[in-house]
Formats: C-alpha cells, sequence, structure tokens
C-alpha cells in the first residue's frame, strides 16, 4: 500500500514527509494504523548525531542506519496480521513498545524486558524476524524505522514483539505516550532509583521524561520532589505532577536540598536531560547523600566517554550510579499497569501533551521543542 513518512535521509538534516510504499507484514508480523506518535527527544538524537554509528561499526554490523523513518512512542489499531502471528488479531488496540520482548531470552526470563535480546536491533531500523525492510521510499529504496517500529507514518509494519495489546475503549492518542516517554520517567523513579516513601528526590531536566519522574517519584510516596529546569514555565508545570519544590540549576537545587534535609542530601537523584554530558555525573551525585543513588536516564552522544565524577565520594559515602532504559521496565506488564492508573485518573496524561501537530508539521515539533515550548509534542493522525 501507499502511505506517507516522515524520513531523515542523514543526520543533521530536516525530516523530509514523502509517499512511500509499505508492504504487508509478513511472518510474526502485523501492520498497524496508527492514531498518533510523540515526538520523543531519542528521535532528535537522530537528527543530531548523538545516536548515529560511527562508518567502521555500521559496516561491521552490516546495516545501513540512514535513510530512516522516525517516531518511536505510538498507538493504534491492529489492521493486517502476517503468518504465525499468535497473540494478535485484526481489530486489536495496541501500544507499540519501543524496545522489542521476545519472552523468551535471559533478559524476558528474569523480569528485564527492557533488556530484551530484541533490543539490539534498535539502531538496525529493519523487521527483527529477517532484517529486511517493509517501508520503501517511491525510489524504491529501503527505509529503515526508528527502534523497529516507525510511528512518523499513519501506516506502519512491525514484530508482533514490539505490540502490547490493551482495552479498545482507551484513548489512542493518550496511550501512546506509555509507549516510550512516561514509562522511562516513571520507571526511572519507581524502578531505578527506587524511591520509597519519605525520601527527597531531585529530577533534573523537565521534559516528557523528566516530567514522568517526577510523576513517578511522587506516586511512589517521596517526601520531597525538586524539579530542575531553566525553563520557569516547566518549573512551575512541575507541581501539577507532584512536584514540590523547583530549581532554576543544579547550584540552586543543591542549596534548597540542603535546607530541607538538615545538610543530609538527597536519597535519589534522576538526570532526565535532553542529552547527558560527563560534566553533569559529578554535580548530580554531590546532591546524594550517604548511600544515595544517582539515575542516568538522559542518552549521551554515543561516542562520549568521558565522566566528572569523585570517585573518592562514591566509595567512602557508598553511593550508587546506576543506568536506565525505559524505565527499567517490562513493557507487558507495566504498559497495561500504568494505563489502569490513568484510567483511575491517578497518573497524568492528559496533561503532558502541550502541542499536536500534523504529520508536515513535525519539523515544527521539534523546533518547539528545542525551544523549550513543549513537555510532549505530538502528531495525530
Amino acid at each position: 500500500m501507499q502511505t506517507r513518512a516522515a524520513i531523515l535521509w542523514e543526520p543533521r538534516t530536516e525530516w523530509s514527509v514523502e509517499d512511500i510504499e509499505l508492504d504487508d507484514p509478513k511472518a510474526g508480523e502485523v501492520k498497524v494504523k496508527l492514531a498518533a506518535s510523540g515526538l520523543c527527544h531519542s528521535d532528535e538524537h537522530l537528527v543530531t548525531g548523538d545516536m548515529v554509528l560511527d562508518p567502521e561499526t555500521a559496516a561491521l554490523l552490516q546495516l545501513e542506519q540512514f535513510p530512516v523513518i522516525g517516531g518511536h512512542e505510538g498507538a493504534g489499531e491492529v489492521v493486517e496480521v502476517g503468518p504465525g502471528v499468535t497473540t494478535l488479531k485484526e481489530g486489536d488496540h495496541v501500544v507499540l513498545s519501543f524496545v522489542p520482548a521476545c519472552g523468551r531470552c535471559p533478559a524476558c526470563a528474569q523480569g528485564r524486558q527492557h533488556l530484551c535480546d530484541l533490543g539490539a536491533l534498535l539502531l538496525a531500523g529493519r523487521q527483527v524476524g529477517d532484517l529486511t525492510s517493509r517501508h520503501r521510499s517511491k525510489g524504491g529504496k529501503d527505509l529503515g524505522i526508528m527502534c523497529c517500529v516507525g510511528t512518523f507514518a499513519p501506516y506502519t509494519v512491525v514484530s508482533e514483539t514490539s505490540c502490547v495489546k490493551i482495552d479498545d475503549w482507551l484513548p489512542l492518542d493518550k496511550a501512546a505516550l506509555v509507549g516510550c516517554g512516561v514509562t522511562t520517567g516513571w520507571g526511572s523513579a519507581v524502578n531505578a532509583a527506587g524511591v520509597r516513601p519519605g525520601e527527597t528526590v531531585v529530577v533534573i531536566g523537565l521534559g516528557g521524561i523528566g516530567m514522568n519522574a517526577v510523576q513517578g517519584a511522587a506516586m511512589a510516596g517521596a517526601r520531597h520532589v525538586v524539579a530542575v529546569d531553566p525553563v520557569d514555565w516547566k518549573r512551575d508545570k512541575a507541581a501539577t505532577f507532584g512536584a514540590t519544590h523547583a530549581a532554576a540549576s543544579i547550584e540552586e537545587a543543591a542549596a534548597k536540598v540542603g535546607e530541607l534535609t538538615w545538610g543530609a542530601n538527597a536519597e535519589k537523584a534522576i538526570l532526565a536531560t535532553g542529552v547527558a554530558t560527563g560534566d553533569l555525573v559529578a554535580p548530580m551525585m554531590a546532591l546524594v547523600g550517604k548511600g544515595g543513588r544517582g539515575v542516568v536516564t538522559a542518552v549521551g552522544p554515543i561516542l562520549q566517554e568521558d565522566v566528572k565524577l569523585n570517585l573518592f565520594d562514591m566509595t567512602l559515602q557508598r553511593k550508587e550510579l546506576v543506568g536506565c532504559i525505559f524505565g527499567n521496565a517490562n513493557p507487558r506488564r507495566d504498559i497495561p499497569r500504568l494505563l489502569r492508573l490513568y484510567e483511575e485518573g491517578r497518573l497524568k496524561l492528559d496533561e503532558l501533551v502541550t502541542a499536536t501537530y500534523t504529520l508536515d508539521g513535525v519539523n515544527q515539533g521539534y523546533q518547539d521543542m528545542r525551544e523549550g515550548k513543549n513537555l510532549r509534542g505530538m502528531i495525530t493522525y
């Protein structure tokens, strides 16, 4: 069939909205008619080059990362199923999980679906079953799909392992948010940080991920949630999601946390900036006290290796520094669980969407994100 998609032909260019050809699903795959796609910062990392493989690695893996259809945060309706699909049927409503979950690899078997072995294919952008493409440009060029889903298109073909079935009555445009940003942020606090009732938590960066880390920390029972961001309206908005205090910088937050805890510092800190840079790690870890934990959820440039960290302080105060992907969640369990919380009025999703765009407005959506105008912009189809 013919459809349209936002394609990034190479880094440091704009998204190009074009007609494409979409094949029917093959074994283990489904075709999904999408209702909406979130504009997540991870796609911006493709534009800036932060998430681009170096030529040697790409050659070693025998993959061509570009051109690629963007988008990895979407929800929609299954309109066609390929041979061998057993868990889905036409008409089912699904959230697309940006990390596939096969359910059989060692990580999945241990309850760590965010580390599913199929995640090794996320930047390859091909179908996980046979590493070929179902998406082609009008000129016949194979197109990759961001995180093996490619939600910057009203229709896509994905693996059954990337789909999480949800209740039919849930609004698909809000459910799309749980495919990445909400689960990643909420899980950063609840799973990776392990926030407990009565703790003090600092969240650095108040985009789509950070605001949900605030929400997760508050729901986990934190006594103080200090939200850090240079943008005034985001700090004000953080109170809606459960922040008790706000600061414009890490330095300002350090003074506030010291005051709130009588110098003991926070139990947990979460780095959720648009880009993780090595110079942010030491200031984040200085916010946590003895036995405290710092969580790095923000994505750093793929080749960055330099990090500032006081190892003496880390050792003698027994601090922990941990990484986090997809909120260290199990999407097949946590996506339906979060949507139940939304249905009960306990999880805020409507308040996250600050602007909606057509597919043709994708570049404007990302410009608005760069200028700090959005918590989460969303393309609706």
